[in-house]
């Protein structure tokens, strides 16, 4: 035990502690009666589901935090992060492609590991409760795809990484914070071109009111479209959606089928509206400058701690190598990682605000986008009441109640 495995060890216990508190609090303040604002709305038949719902899911996550923590746990004091590091050195594929072993084999493992928490939250509470429309076999191919992305786009960013950390010296970090960005960008552009198809269907929304509606408040809130879509997102869950990916001129707005079965024309417009909030109130692009500044300061931290002999003795390693001190790095990261995460919620829960705000004002009354969230709330089977230590932890939107008393006191027109 030193110094750097103490502080590791402690921050993951930490967030641990942090994750349970937030369970239990949630657990320990479901109310009794859905607040006023639902009352007329909500069956209370359907109240007693949401909150077996809300029991069900957070139960899961408790043990599957549980089951993470152990498992890390575990690797650390058994030594196998230094078994793994002399299995992939045996075959001497030199340093990037034994990097690239090691933390695919890692990666391999920790997804394993969470893979029957998956199965459960999918083929158990979801289907216990309504939801689920994912076959075994969509499961697979879902899986099966992310694995092919991860290998043709998270490969080439940790072989990058590992090569200008080995070569550039102390140009090193920048040179890898501008590829991850320039990767960055690139998928934030085309990605919902190039890789949403390969998970869904997108069919252009036909002619009739709903589109007439859409273009026609696009086009008075100044908002460029490169499309409107229909996701087949039915195939997997009967939970409704909608949004607007891209940037630039390849903005294309997603309508989830089930969406259209949940609400009215003027609702649905009002959800988008939101969305254009986010837009015009340049919500994506902030959020994506802040992801590539952290990511920049991460790389520049990962520069001081990546090859230092204490933080791989620390880890009972025979060796000192780039692809172990990235990933001990990471681990140390986790103080740090829990903070911003803290501080980019807080700030994803404030453009919501400002979002909703822009939709009631553009559209000029707020009751569709209010009848918006009590609908899809209810569908869904959303906490109405969450603890706000847990919403402090981990909400990137506010709760629906406080989204709707806010737009309860707006004054459109202003």
């Amino acid at each position: 035990m030193n110094l750097y495995l103490a502080i590791i060890i402690g921050s993951l216990i930490g967030a641990w502690f942090l994750n349970l508190l937030a369970g239990l609090f949630t657990l320990r303040s479901l109310a009794p009666a859905p607040p006023p604002e639902f009352s007329p709305e909500c069956d209370p038949k359907e109240y007693a589901r949401s909150q077996e719902y809300v029991r069900a899911n957070t139960r899961l996550n408790l043990i599957s935090d549980l089951a993470e923590l152990a498992l890390v746990l575990g690797m650390i004091f058994l030594g196998l992060f230094n078994a793994l590091d002399q299995a992939v050195a045996k075959p001497a594929l030199g340093p990037i492609w034994t990097g690239l072993a090691y933390i695919a084999v890692l990666a391999l493992v920790c997804d394993l590991a969470s893979l029957p928490f998956s199965l459960v939250r999918t083929f158990v509470i979801e289907e216990r409760f309504g939801f689920n429309r994912t076959t075994p076999l969509l499961f697979i191919k879902d899986k099966l795809k992310v694995y092919l992305l991860s290998a043709l786009i998270g490969g080439p960013i940790v072989a990058g990484v590992l090569f200008f950390f080995k070569a550039a010296g102390s140009w090193a970090w920048i040179l890898a914070w501008g590829l991850t960005s320039l990767i960055a960008l690139f998928l934030a552009y085309l990605g919902p071109v190039l890789i949403l198809p390969l998970f869904n269907k997108l069919a252009p929304l036909q002619e009739g009111e709903l589109k007439d509606a859409i273009q026609d408040y696009a086009q008075k809130a100044g908002f460029a479209l490169n499309g409107i879509f229909i996701m087949d997102g039915s195939k997997r869950s009967s939970k409704a959606n909608a949004f607007i990916t891209g940037l630039g001129g390849k903005k294309r707005i997603s309508l989830f089928d089930t969406l259209l079965d949940r609400l009215g024309t003027n609702e649905i417009v009002s959800i988008l509206a939101h969305e254009v909030g986010h837009h015009k109130k340049a919500h994506v692009s902030k959020m994506l400058a802040l992801s590539i500044l952290k990511t920049g300061a991460l790389f520049y931290l990962l520069s001081i701690f990546l090859s230092l002999p204490g933080l791989h003795q620390a880890f009972g390693m025979e060796r000192i190598t780039l692809h172990a001190g990235l990933v001990f790095f990471m681990l140390l990261y986790t103080p740090a990682g829990v903070v911003l995460s803290i501080g980019l919620n807080w700030l994803s829960r404030k453009h919501e605000f400002q979002a909703d705000r822009f939709a009631a004002q553009s559209l000029g009354d707020p009751a569709p986008l209010i009848t918006s969230l009590k609908r899809l709330s209810l569908d869904n089977l959303s906490n109405l009441t969450p603890h706000p230590f847990n919403v402090f932890l981990h909400y990137t939107h506010p709760p629906a109640l406080q989204r709707i008393r806010a737009l309860d006191k707006l004054d459109p027109g202003k």
